[in-house]
C-alpha cells in the first residue's frame, strides 16, 4: 500500500518527494537538475516532510535518498548570490527551517536510513550526519564543503562530527573541506555499509525491510536512549534503561520475543 504526503499543496511535494510503502517511508530530494542543493522552498520542504514523518504512524522505518546523480550537493551557492544583500537574515531563517527539519529526524521513534550516492556536500553531509545509519555507493563523493565560501558549517555538522570521528578528524573534515571517498568515512565509523552503486537501491530496500520488520517499540527506546546518553551521567541514564526496558516489556512484541527465542523460531513482530 502506498500513500504520498498530504497537506503539502502548494508544489514543495515535487521537491522532495513522499512515498510511504509496506512500512518504509522514501523521502526523495528531487532537484537533480542541480544535484539537488537546498534552495529556502527545498528547507521549508524538508522542514516539513521530516516534522510529518516523525509522526506518521504508517512510517516504521525512514529513507532519505537522491534523485538523479547525487544525494544531495549542498546548499544552492547560485540563491545566495541571488539574494546577497539579505543574505545574513536569510540564513537566519533558512537555518531555522534546516534545523527543525533535522531535530524531528532526531526526534522521529523510527531508525532514519540515509541511502547516499553520487555527491554528499555541506549541508547534505549534515543531514546523512543526523540519520541513525548510513549505505552509502561505493564511488560516492564527500566533502564538507563550507569553509570554500567562507562560512562555517551547519545543520549540525560541527556537532555530530566531533562524536562520530573524534576531534582531529572532525576538524580536518571541517578545515581542510578536502573531498573524501566512501572508504575513508567508513573507516571513521561514519559509514555503516558500503555496496556497489548498482546495488545500492535494492541493499537500502533490504536494509530497510529488516528494520520495518523489526520490534518498533524497541527500536524506538533505543534511539531514544542514544540521542539522551550525550546529556545524561551514568547514574541518570541507567534509570532511564531501566524504565525503557520496562516499557518494553509491557508490550506484546517482548512476549513474542521471548515465547519466539525459546521455542526457538523466529519472532513475528506487530
Amino acid at each position: 500500500m502506498k500513500s504520498a504526503a498530504a497537506g503539502m499543496h502548494d508544489g514543495m511535494d515535487d521537491l522532495i518527494q513522499y512515498v510511504v510503502a509496506d512500512g518504509i517511508a522514501t523521502l526523495t530530494f528531487n532537484r537533480p537538475a542541480v544535484m539537488n542543493a537546498l534552495d529556502p522552498e527545498t528547507i521549508v520542504a524538508f522542514r516539513r516532510v521530516c516534522e510529518r514523518v516523525e509522526h506518521d504512524a504508517e512510517a516504521r522505518v525512514v529513507v532519505l535518498r537522491g534523485a538523479g546523480p547525487a544525494f544531495l550537493a549542498g546548499g544552492d551557492v547560485a540563491s545566495f548570490k541571488t539574494h546577497l544583500p539579505k543574505i545574513a537574515g536569510l540564513v537566519v531563517e533558512m537555518a531555522g527551517e534546516l534545523h527543525r527539519g533535522i531535530l524531528a529526524l532526531r526526534r522521529a521513534p523510527k531508525p532514519v536510513i540515509a541511502s547516499v550516492h553520487g555527491a554528499v556536500a555541506g549541508a547534505g553531509m549534515s543531514i546523512m550526519l543526523a540519520c541513525d545509519l548510513v549505505i552509502a555507493a561505493d564511488d560516492t563523493k564527500f566533502t564538507l564543503a563550507y569553509s570554500r565560501i567562507a562560512t562555517s558549517p551547519d545543520g549540525g555538522a560541527s556537532w555530530f562530527l566531533p562524536r562520530v570521528a573524534g576531534y582531529q578528524k572532525a576538524m580536518e573534515l571541517l578545515l581542510l573541506v578536502d573531498t573524501v571517498d566512501t572508504a575513508a568515512l567508513q573507516s571513521m565509523g561514519i559509514i555503516n555499509r558500503a555496496v556497489p552503486a548498482a546495488e545500492l537501491a535494492p541493499a537500502t530496500v533490504a536494509l530497510a525491510q529488516r528494520l520495518a520488520a523489526g520490534p518498533a517499540i524497541a527500536y524506538a527506546e533505543t534511539k531514544a536512549l542514544v540521542n539522551a546518553s550525550q546529556e545524561h551521567g551514568l547514574e541518570e541514564h541507567l534509570a532511564a534503561e531501566a524504565g525503557a526496558f520496562a516499557r518494553c516489556a509491557g508490550h506484546a512484541d517482548f512476549a513474542e520475543g521471548v515465547t519466539a527465542f525459546v521455542e526457538k523460531r523466529k519472532a513475528v513482530f506487530e
